[in-house]
C-alpha cells in the first residue's frame, strides 16, 4: 500500500515509477518532458526533504529555482506518495540505491545533490558510493556526524511512541521543535503545514527510518576526501542540528551558509534567503 492510499498525502511530487526492489517512488520534475533542454537548461539540482517531510517541503523555493535548473524532488520510500516497503530498517544505503536507481531511469548522469536533514544523511551516503554522479553535494540543515548514544537513545522513544500511539501524535510533538523558538508563534500557518505533510508519513516507514537513522555512520570523511564542492547551510536557532554539528566536516570548497532567523525549517522560514545560497553555489560550481 501506498502512503497516498492511506489519506490525505501532502506532496508536489507529480510523476512515479516502480523501483528493481519492488518499491513505488514518487517524484517532482520540473521539466519532466525535456529535461529543461527547451529551455537551455543543463544542471540538474536534486532536493531531499527531511524525516517525517515529503517533496512538499520544497514548495515555497522549487518555483524559483526550476527558472534556472531542473529539479527533482523525489519523495523518500515511506515517506509522501511513495510507498513504504516491509523493511525492518530503511538504511541510508537503502535510501541512496532508490535515489541512484531514479536518476538512472530518468538519463540524469550528474546533479548537484543536496538533502535537508534525513535527505543530508542520504545524501553523504550517495556521495560515498555514487560520486561519480555528483558534481557537487550539500547539507542542508543536517550533519556529517553519527547519533550520539543520547540520540539513538531518542530513536528507540520515537519507535515506542510511533507503535503505541501512531503517526498523527509523533508528527504533532515533532514539527513545532523544527522551527526556531522565538518565532514559533508567529510561524503557526507554517507548523500547521509541517504537521499535514507529516502525517503522509506511513508508521511503517517512520519506524523503519528512525532504525535507519540511529544506524548510521560517521560520514564526516566523505565531506573532508571529497573533491567536490560542498554546501553547507545551517540555521542559527536550529535545535535539532545546531550550526557547528552542521559545520562539523568541511573540505578545500566548502561554502557555509548559516540563516540567521532560521531553526531546522530554513526553506520555510527563510526561503529567499535559501534561494539565493543554493543559486550562488550552483553558479560558483560552473
Amino acid at each position: 500500500m501506498t502512503n497516498e492510499e492511506q489519506g490525505n498525502v501532502q506532496s508536489i511530487a507529480q510523476r512515479k515509477l516502480f523501483l528493481n526492489n519492488g518499491a513505488e517512488l514518487a517524484y517532482y520534475d520540473s521539466h519532466p518532458h525535456d529535461g529543461g533542454a527547451e529551455d537551455g537548461i543543463s544542471e540538474v539540482v536534486v532536493l531531499l526533504h527531511g524525516y517525517c517531510g515529503s517533496s512538499a517541503y520544497w514548495e515555497r523555493i522549487v518555483e524559483e529555482l526550476e527558472q534556472s535548473v531542473r529539479i527533482i524532488a523525489p519523495d523518500a520510500r515511506g515517506h509522501g506518495r511513495s510507498s513504504a516497503p516491509n523493511d525492518e530498517i530503511y538504511s541510508m544505503e537503502t535510501y541512496a540505491e532508490d535515489l541512484a536507481e531514479l536518476l538512472i531511469k530518468l538519463q540524469i548522469h550528474n546533479a548537484v545533490l543536496l538533502g535537508h536533514s534525513l535527505g543530508g544523511y542520504i545524501t553523504l551516503a550517495f556521495a560515498e558510493k555514487y560520486a561519480k554522479k555528483l558534481s557537487a553535494f550539500g547539507l542542508i540543515h543536517s550533519t556529517a556526524l553519527p547519533d550520539s548514544d543520547a540520540a539513538k537513545e531518542n530513536r528507540d522513544k520515537a519507535v515506542s511512541a510511533l507503535e503505541q500511539n501512531g503517526i498523527q501524535p509523533f508528527v504533532d510533538g515533532l514539527i513545532p521543535k523544527l522551527f526556531a523558538p522565538a518565532s514559533l508563534e508567529a510561524r503557526q500557518g507554517e507548523v500547521e503545514r509541517g504537521k499535514q505533510i507529516g502525517y503522509g508519513t506511513s508508521v511503517q516507514g517512520a519506524i523503519a527510518t528512525a532504525k535507519g537513522m540511529k544506524a548510521r555512520s560517521d560520514r564526516k570523511h566523505i565531506i573532508e576526501q571529497s573533491e567536490l564542492p560542498v554546501l553547507l547551510v545551517a540555521g542559527a536557532n536550529d535545535k535539532v542540528i545546531p550550526p557547528e554539528s552542521v559545520f562539523a566536516a568541511a573540505n578545500g570548497a566548502t561554502t557555509k551558509v548559516e540563516l540567521g532567523s532560521s531553526g531546522h525549517m530554513g526553506m520555510v522560514e527563510q526561503p529567499k534567503e535559501l534561494i539565493s545560497a543554493i543559486v550562488s553555489f550552483v553558479n560558483s560550481k560552473q
